[in-house]
């Protein structure tokens, strides 16, 4: 234990005009005596006091415990002193209401860092040695004024101080009651050193070893003075002082831990339930409705995610031969070869007008689909088999196929039709059918009786909608009157009313080697006399109901087999007319020079004489296998020049990407919306901490009596928004969650589509903590606020 020494103590005060309270006090103690200090009021006695115990600054001196001086104290240093060495009983106890009888004992331990079980243990001893074992569960307001202050006793000596500081412990006691409190002093005295400040005489002479009397800021006498130290017989001797500073002691630093703070904040918010429930309920209306919007958005997009998987995977990623037209940006920047256009120079305020050659402003890619990229294309399943379903070559070459219609046979229309020009409108009704008989079965059924898949060179299957509809405009190209006409499956599967003429019975040659096609007149004798392959329709097509996903492999109309495709290339190569083309410069229909390279090349595509696809269709098991297709595309590209590579389209990844932007937009602006309830609710929550601060001044004093250090004060109430936060996070979610029932059940009448909205459980735990992160914003004001409080003044508030 450290003697305590006060060398020529000065302070005063300026309220508009300096007063000195205490004029030069030096005193010296021993470790173990009952001192009492006497005088008028305003004489500096309570200075003095709180001047000891580290709550008040003196203005010069010093004041040093053994061998430690306080000249060049810090705030953390002077928390540490009031920890470590000084123990506080105050007149009118300052207890903290919202802790039990136990917990405001043990106040002191948890910022000293002794354990939760051995403080709990210390607390009771020292509840035990002033007689109240019996009263530990109960709170301060249950217990009578003598009671509580032995509670404040017990709690000045549980941290075992040197020093015991009581203000006027007496004060507010009967006479009885007051000799009960006095004798606990006194006993303590007897290994501690009691400094009293009273105005009652009577118990000083009776129960002090020692009366000090103050008037006027100075000592006027000491009944049992020490006169040792040189300090202290010549107060003005500074230098002498001075030396008796050393580094041997040392304090150690407090802290109050965050699960301190956060347990006293939380029984101050439970003994104010209602307060705590309204401002919750207020902070979860912004969480309530940003939570809605998260979960709506989610589950819209998680829906259009799943309906483009279904739908828009299915359209295949196209090449097709020829010129692609792709727009350049504006101004003087070139575009790249994909078309990304230029955002410079557009909305411009200039006094101008460009004038521009639009010609300019386009390229012309021409994609040649060598032989070299149909093998490197036709390798794709088998160095992706996750990610392709099917690859399917369009071939230009022409089909003579004549329909027997009810009263006539007349030509059908079949004009190659790649998947992304059937999605733009055109109605060939004809289609060569992927080369994956398992992908189509798992994404249509087969209807009709005897209904199956075709295999063979002459077979074909007709593709109807989920209604079992198909256009009129079908009927007709078959020479059938579907006006107002419905049929049976029937009437179609099994039947042969489709033959594929061979270009040898399709043109004539005249003497002069021109070649002429067939007349419709000549259809009937054709179709019935002529060689040929006639093809049978051998069932119904019609997309399962639980994949949409089919809308993008098939169109409504006929269906056939990559065998009937070869067999029409290898007879027309051999046919007298391809012959003839493929050395002629002439059109050997027309008899005339053709117009162009390019009308040429077609035509020698349309009669099999140049076999190269005219386009390819990759058609992807998935979005994330579309992503692999196009790397692998791409990856072709990447050595070669411009005017070398070969351009791609994907359908899907435009319409995918303009949804996406229509629904993120929709959804940040209601997030903005309801952030503006968020904001505001926090705003209130800032106003309640700011009212909590003031309710707790004189706990924020006791604290720092105890000490607390200003950080500590500071954590406590930042302790209490963050548990605010979290109860008004926790609940707007678990609104949300019963919301969400109602809502997605009146969303499935209305719409028909099934549990829309989805809060993702990591979307719930992101705004719980951004509730608790707004409120501690909020808070940080009154918490700083709480921190700076002068512990004194915050003591004396009622």
């Amino acid at each position: 234990m450290s003697r305590l020494r006060l060398t020529d103590i000065r302070k005063s005060y300026n309220g508009g005009e300096v007063v000195q309270v205490l004029k030069g006090i030096s005193l010296e103690f021993r470790e173990n005596e009952f001192v009492s200090i006497l005088g008028p009021s305003g004489c500096g006695k309570t200075t003095l006091l709180n001047i000891v115990g580290g709550l008040d600054r003196y203005d010069s001196g010093d004041l040093l415990l053994g061998d430690l001086s306080t000249k060049n104290f810090k705030d953390s240093d002077w928390d540490a002193f009031r920890n470590c060495s000084i123990g506080f009983v105050f007149q009118n106890y300052n207890l903290i209401a919202h802790q039990t009888v136990l917990q405001n004992v043990e106040i002191a331990m948890t910022l000293s860092g002794v354990s939760s079980s051995q403080a709990k243990q210390r607390a009771k001893d020292a509840l035990k040695s002033v007689g109240l074992e019996s009263q530990m569960k109960k709170r301060p307001n249950q217990l009578s004024g003598g009671q509580m202050q032995r509670v404040a006793i017990a709690r000045a000596i549980v941290n075992n101080p040197d020093i015991i500081l009581a203000d006027e412990p007496t004060g507010a006691l009967d006479s009885h009651t007051s000799v009960q409190v006095m004798e606990i002093l006194k006993d303590i005295a007897k290994t501690k050193l009691v400094i009293m400040v009273t105005h009652n005489a009577e118990l000083a002479d009776k129960y002090s070893s020692r009366v000090i009397h103050l008037l006027d800021g100075e000592v006027q006498s000491d009944s049992n003075p020490i006169f040792k130290d040189s300090a202290i017989k010549n107060p003005n001797d500074t230098k002498d002082a001075n030396q008796t500073v050393t580094k041997k002691t040392k304090l150690k630093k407090t802290s109050m831990s965050l699960v301190t703070a956060t347990s006293l904040s939380f029984k101050n918010l439970l003994t104010k339930r209602g307060r705590t429930i309204i401002t919750s309920i207020a902070g979860s209306i912004g969480i309530v409705g940003v939570a809605l919007v998260l979960a709506l958005s989610t589950g819209l997009t998680s829906y259009m995610d799943k309906l483009q998987s279904d739908t828009l995977s299915g359209y295949p990623i196209t090449i097709s031969k020829g010129v692609s037209t792709l727009q350049m940006g504006g101004g003087n920047n070139a575009n790249s070869l994909l078309g990304s256009s230029s955002e410079e120079g557009k909305f411009t305020n200039d006094n101008i007008i460009y004038s521009v050659d639009n010609t300019q402003n386009t390229l012309q890619h021409t994609n040649v689909l060598t032989q070299e990229y149909t093998d490197y294309v036709s390798k794709i399943q088998s160095v992706l088999p996750n990610a392709v379903n099917a690859v399917s070559f369009s071939r230009g070459v022409g089909i003579n196929l004549l329909a027997k219609g009810e009263d006539s046979v007349v030509k059908y229309a079949t004009t190659a039709a790649t998947a992304t020009e059937a999605l733009r409108g055109s109605k060939t009704y004809w289609q060569e059918m992927p080369n994956n008989e398992d992908t189509i079965l798992s994404m249509y059924d087969l209807i009709g009786d005897g209904s199956r898949l075709p295999s063979s060179k002459n077979e074909v299957a007709i593709v109807v909608d989920e209604y079992n509809n198909i256009d009129a405009s079908f009927f007709e190209k078959l020479g059938i009157s579907a006006t107002n006409s419905d049929f049976k499956l029937t009437d179609f599967i099994g039947k042969t009313m489709l033959k594929v003429i061979p270009n040898d019975g399709f043109y004539t040659k005249d003497a002069n080697g021109i070649f002429s096609a067939a007349s419709a007149s000549e259809y009937g004798d054709l179709y019935k006399n002529a060689d040929g392959v006639e093809l049978t329709i051998t069932g119904i097509l019609r997309i399962k109901e639980a994949s949409s996903q089919a809308t993008g492999y098939l169109s409504s109309g006929l269906v056939y087999t990559t065998a009937l495709t070869n067999y029409v290339l290898e007879n027309t190569q051999k046919s007298q007319i391809s012959i003839a083309q493929a050395s002629s410069d002439k059109d050997v229909i027309l008899n005339a020079a053709f117009a162009n390279a390019a009308v040429k090349e077609q035509k020698l595509i349309s009669l099999g004489i140049d076999t190269k696809p005219t386009s390819i269709s990759i058609y992807p098991k998935d979005f994330s296998g579309k992503d692999a297709i196009k790397q692998y595309l791409d990856d072709y590209n990447a050595d070669k020049t411009q005017d070398n590579q070969v351009v791609y389209s994907d359908l899907a990844e435009t319409i995918g990407s303009t949804v996406g932007t229509m629904i993120n937009t929709v959804s940040y602006v209601l997030i903005g919306f309801a952030a503006i309830s968020l904001l505001v609710s926090t705003i209130m929550i800032g106003i309640i901490t700011y009212v909590s601060v003031l309710e707790r001044t004189k706990e924020i004093g006791i604290l720092r009596a105890v000490g607390a250090r200003k950080k500590d004060i500071s954590r406590l109430f930042n302790a209490e928004t963050l548990i605010i936060g979290f109860s008004a996070g926790t609940l707007g979610i678990c609104i949300s969650y019963l919301l969400i029932i109602p809502i997605n059940i009146l969303i499935s009448n209305l719409v028909d589509i099934n549990n829309i909205a989805q809060l993702k459980p990591l979307h719930a735990v992101i705004l719980i903590l951004g509730s608790m992160t707004l409120t501690l914003i909020a808070g940080l004001f009154p918490s700083r606020m709480a921190a700076k409080k002068d512990p004194v003044v915050a003591l004396r508030t009622e």
